[in-house]
């Protein structure tokens, strides 16, 4: 009976030590120096995980951490996606990571300014998304505030448009709720459209709210707005610009987004604004002007009067015309 004890105790002495090596061996750092991001697809079991650690260099033995993660119960805990694992993380860092589901953020930025048809382009080659832009509506001309969004490999596109789409309601909501008093605008969604017009105008931040100063002025007085960004985009549809200036005969055609023609806002926006822009629609500039022309240097010159403006285009055009070669 003795024996048996001993026996008994030799062997659980052993299995301890042969415990405390495999526990000894987990937390021991990995063999990498150096950052890894990893993709860990959907449906992969914890043995394909383990292998793919392993071929990529975050782990010394792909079957001694499938063993391990077995046996404390965690092989159904670890997660798919994106992964950054960092110089010589250990079995057990390697695990804990998988079982978090903290995954690589990535950056997709819309630039204040890009038609919708613009940003789906973006959107369609963007690494990581999934799914189809055509599995859900495409969004109307506006409708998607620019910004940089954080996403995760994985994250479908039309989850990522919806995100824009509420981010640009929100937006357009708040600031409308904030403006200022006795603007000439029925609704959140003129206030958008100008917002466009605007973002098309000026590269300026400083002179968004002049340039929706004067367009507000024009607007109160029943004047055209005769923007030429509109022009462009009834000619284009906001599938690319035109390649060329703008022509006599295109500030003629007949089209509801030719502000040459058509008095009042457009029927819709001709881009998406941010929230600069549309700020500026609702919080204008105080200013009785008029009219505005490019400057030659990035900017405008604003006038309150035609013949005031007129000396300026006057003016722009002998700029043009000295720096052509």
């Amino acid at each position: 009976m003795l024996r048996l004890g001993l026996v008994f105790l030799i062997l659980m002495m052993a299995l301890g030590g042969v415990v405390a090596y495999g526990v000894d061996r987990f937390q021991k750092p990995g063999p990498y120096g150096e950052a890894v991001t990893l993709i860990i697809p959907r449906g992969e079991g914890v043995g394909a995980i383990a292998r793919r650690l392993e071929v990529a260099g975050v782990l010394e033995s792909g079957p001694f951490f499938h063993v391990v993660v077995r046996l404390s119960g965690n092989d159904r805990g670890l997660r798919a996606g994106e992964y950054a694992f960092p110089p010589f993380a250990s079995p057990a860092e390697v695990m804990e990571i998988l079982r978090d589901g903290t995954t690589v953020l990535r950056k997709f930025t819309v630039a204040e300014g890009l038609t919708t048809a613009h940003v789906l382009a973006l959107l369609d080659s963007a690494a990581g998304l999934e799914g189809e832009i055509a599995d859900g509506p495409v969004p109307p001309e506006g409708a998607l505030l620019p910004e940089t969004y954080a996403y995760s490999w994985g994250e479908t596109k039309q989850s990522l448009i919806a995100r824009m789409r509420r981010a640009m309601t929100k937006t357009l909501g708040g600031l409308w709720d904030k403006r200022a008093e006795g603007l000439p605008l029925a609704s959140p969604h003129d206030a958008l459209v100008l917002a466009s017009l605007i973002e098309k105008e000026t590269a300026l931040a400083e002179e968004r709210p002049r340039v929706a100063a004067v367009f507000l002025n024009r607007l109160k007085r029943g004047m055209r707005l005769q923007s030429d960004p509109t022009v462009v985009y009834a000619l284009s549809r906001g599938r690319g610009s035109l390649g060329r200036p703008l022509t006599r005969a295109d500030l003629k055609i007949d089209d509801p987004y030719n502000t040459y023609r058509m008095r009042g806002i457009p029927p819709g926006p001709i881009a998406n604004p941010g929230r600069a822009a549309i700020a500026a629609v609702l919080r204008p500039l105080v200013t009785d002007e008029l009219y505005f022309v490019a400057d030659g240097r990035g900017g405008h010159v604003f006038a309150r009067s035609l013949k005031e403006h007129q000396r300026n285009v006057r003016r722009f055009r002998r700029l043009r015309k000295e720096k052509r070669p």
